[in-house]
Formats: C-alpha cells, structure tokens, sequence
C-alpha cells in the first residue's frame, strides 16, 4: 500500500482513541437472470451477480465493498471477477464525512443511485449514455462529501482521483481526475443535482480498449431532475461533454434520458424511457453515432428485494440502422 494512503488510514484510525471496536458486518448480495427475443432468437441468460459488504468499524469508520461476477467471452471459464467499489469513509463531522478508495464517479443521478444490484434499477438496462461510455463510471481517490445539510438537504461531494486510461492500482500519467457534485432535496420526493468533471487523457492511453490518438482535456456538465414520489417516478439527466485537443478542435457532445413510471398500486408500475445522443463529426474520443432509443417497459415489485420486469426496447443508430428488443428479467437481493 502506498505510504502516505497508509499514514491517512492510520491518522483517521487514532483521531479517537476512545473509540468503540464493536464490529458490524453485514454481507448482501444482489443477482439477476433474463430472457430477450432479439434477431429471431429466443435467448436466456445471467446478468451480474453481486457481492455487497458493508461494516461499522468504529462509530465513526465504516467499509464498503463491492465485487461483481460478469460474463466474459475472454475468461476461460465465461466469468471474471470485478471490484466495483472500495471505499473508506470517516465521518470527521456532523455530516461531512472523507472518503478513500475505489467509488463510483458522483456524476449524475443514475450513476451515484443505481450501482449494481439490478432490483433497484427503474428500467433492466442502463441508459444509452453508459454504453456508450460517456460517463465514467469509477474513480480511485481520495474525497470529501457532505450529506442532508441545512433546510434544503444540500449535499456536495469533490473527489481527486486516477484519470481514464488508468488501473485500479495506479496512475498512467501525473494529470488527475476532478469530480466536484453539488445536489438539494426540497422534500423527500425531489433531488436536483449538478456536477463537473475534468481530466487530460494522455496520448496513447488505454481508455475503453481503444488507444487514445490525440491528448485530450475532457470537461463533463451534467444536470439531473429526478422526482420519486408515492405515483410518478421521474428522471431526466443530460451530459454537456466537451473533448479538447486543440483551440481550434474542441468537439462538443450531448447525451440525455428521460425516464417516466407511473405506479397504478403497490406493485405495478408502467413505464418509459427516451435516450439521444448527439456528437459533432469531428469528435476525437467518443464513439460518435447518432443514436436514439425508445423504451417501454411493465414492472412487477413483489417486495423492496423481488422485481420483474418486461420491456420493449427500440435503438436507432445512424450507422446500424434499427433494433428492436424484447426483454424479461427477474432481479432479486438476498
């Protein structure tokens, strides 16, 4: 372990001598299986399982770990392990609280929501934006955060981290990630949130499996409106990214979804959901085509840890023309 990460963790362990080593550990895990009628075929399949560890190990020093087992034509045995979260948070004050370790990017409301147990998921996939590898979705760092505060609920979380093309375990350049995250909760049905991202891709860096061609200073403004209240379920995040090589070469793209349900009683709740993504043609990093989705879907909730889901699903892409969808899922946690 790098030395100064050991010296903080030390420094965060003795703050209070008096603290309680009564440890509570608590392991969850989430899984899901589908079937989808896609091509003329009729499929089944597993999706991610997940391993969820949460533990108290002081009143102030708690753990997160979170480790995902996902298909992988490139494994021999078709599965690979991968560690989707690790994080230390010590909370120094009230409800701010400092955090260190492998997190997923506060970038938007999805994606510091919804992490890896399906069940909770509003729709069985993601939004196109995620396919599309617009958000980056892990950071590994070191940040601050802040939680409920005020009448409003404010919130803030910055964190510095590993840029992309980097690993688990180090940087590939001396450039780091910046993820600054503001949001309110009005009440408790509401949350609107806005975020910033900057960070410099070096040239010839691994992002993605895809060798990065020129040295890029990606910016990402990302604004979300998401209302969950005790009939309608609304969610609308856009992306505003901007991928700069030069003055005079400075893409610009957009991404955005809107996600709407509306529930008719305790366990059925229809659904839609509309993606589009737009890129500049001379965009440098991204995959850039043009892409629309439409998504319909019918949801079952046995419980708060038992769903099933139906869903059609539409995407048009400017180059591979249309595709069309059927999709079932059972997600559960235990």
């Amino acid at each position: 372990m790098n030395l100064k990460v050991s010296c903080l963790l030390f420094a965060l362990l003795a703050i209070d001598a008096s603290v309680s080593w009564s440890q509570k550990t608590v392991i969850r895990g989430f899984m899901e299986v589908h079937s989808f009628y896609e091509d003329s075929k009729f499929n089944f399949g597993l999706g991610e399982q997940d391993l969820f560890i949460t533990s108290e190990l002081t009143d102030r020093l708690t753990f997160l770990g979170e480790t995902v087992f996902r298909f992988s034509s490139s494994s021999q045995t078709n599965f690979n392990v991968s560690i989707e979260r690790i994080v230390l948070k010590y909370n120094f004050k009230g409800n701010h609280s400092l955090l260190l370790g492998k997190l997923h990017t506060p970038i938007n409301y999805w994606n510091d929501t919804y992490h890896h147990g399906r069940v909770f998921f509003p729709t069985i996939e993601r939004p196109l934006l995620f396919g599309a590898e617009i958000i980056p979705i892990h950071t590994t760092g070191i940040g601050i955060m802040g939680q409920n505060l005020g009448d409003l609920k404010f919130g803030y979380e910055f964190l510095i981290g590993n840029g992309l093309g980097s690993s688990d375990i180090a940087d590939n350049d001396k450039h780091k990630s910046i993820t600054a995250a503001i949001h309110i909760k009005p009440d408790s049905d509401w949350r609107l949130g806005a975020s910033f991202y900057h960070d410099v891709i070096s040239k010839g860096a691994l992002v993605h499996g895809h060798e990065v061609g020129e040295r890029i200073k990606q910016y990402l403004l990302s604004l979300s409106i998401a209302y969950f209240g005790p009939q309608v379920e609304l969610l609308v995040e856009g992306t505003l990214a901007t991928n700069k090589v030069s003055d005079d070469l400075r893409p610009r793209s957009t991404a955005a979804f809107l996600y709407a349900g509306y529930k008719l009683n305790d366990h059925w709740v229809p659904y839609l959901r509309f993606d589009n993504l737009h890129f500049e043609r001379d965009e440098v990093f991204f995959d850039h085509e043009q892409s629309t989705a439409i998504v319909a879907g019918l949801r079952y909730e046995v419980n708060y840890l038992a769903v099933i889901k139906f869903e059609y699903q539409f995407v048009h892409g400017e180059i591979s023309g249309d595709n069309n969808k059927l999709i079932a899922q059972v997600a559960v946690g235990f």
